[in-house]
């Protein structure tokens, strides 16, 4: 359990210093930033990186909803899921310290400028509302989970999951940035919200209970129609 719970630690601290980092340092570089289609992909990138590297020891969850959601869907015992949820919340805050410290060399850095934090309304990057958020959060999450459950299916092909899964994760990310600043990952959420404080904090609720409900529904749907002919 021990060397599961290191893994869940380095595969989330990758995932948001990866994913984040390429939305505060690289998104609106200079002329050669990598924008909302970048972000995306990177965020997708970590996800897949860490699958190959990390899915036979831990399972690269990388994010409570997805452990909830596996436990919904019948692969995942119960017993696990804190110690997973606290593994993953403390990768995302050292993830997001490394990504502060190395922001922060840069003058003119302000943390108030959102640090790739998730909100809604007057912070949402498109300004959509509070519901809004809410059904993205919940139905991205849903079809998160569904993709997961489907491609690590027995009668999936196999050593491909990680492909549709970081694909999948890309998706939900080019559909939903300008929404959210896309969460479906209480982990990732938490360790950014932590630094800015103040509204991030305040909002941050959603992007717990949003995703989770989402990920119980997405394992759950998958289960009742994958179940049977495994």
């Amino acid at each position: 359990m021990s060397k599961r719970l290191c893994a869940e630690f380095i595969g989330t601290f990758w995932l948001v210093l990866g994913g984040c980092g390429s939305a505060v340092l690289a998104a609106a570089f200079p002329n050669v930033g990598i924008g909302l289609h970048g972000v995306a992909l990177a965020f997708g990138l970590t996800v897949l990186t860490m699958a190959y590297a990390i899915g036979h020891v831990s399972g690269c969850h990388l994010n409570p909803a997805v452990s909830i959601g596996l436990f919904a869907g019948g692969r995942f015992p119960a017993k696990q899921l804190l110690p997973y949820i606290i593994a993953q919340v403390l990768g995302g805050i050292a993830g997001a310290a490394v990504l502060f410290l190395i922001a922060s060399g840069k003058i003119g850095f302000d943390v108030a400028a959102g640090f790739a934090s998730n909100g809604y309304g007057e912070h949402s990057p498109g300004g959509y509302s509070l519901l809004a958020g809410f059904v993205t959060e919940i139905v991205m999450t849903m079809m998160f989970l569904f993709i997961i459950m489907g491609a690590t299916d027995k009668r999936a092909p196999q050593g491909f999951a990680p492909i549709a899964i970081g694909l999948g994760l890309t998706l939900i990310h080019l559909i939903s940035i300008p929404i959210t600043n896309t969460s479906v990952n209480p982990a990732r959420s938490t360790g950014v919200a932590i630094f800015v404080g103040g509204w991030a904090i305040s909002q941050l609720w959603l992007f717990w209970v949003a995703p989770i409900i989402g990920a119980i529904a997405g394992g759950s749907i998958y289960r009742f129609i994958g179940s049977g002919n495994e």
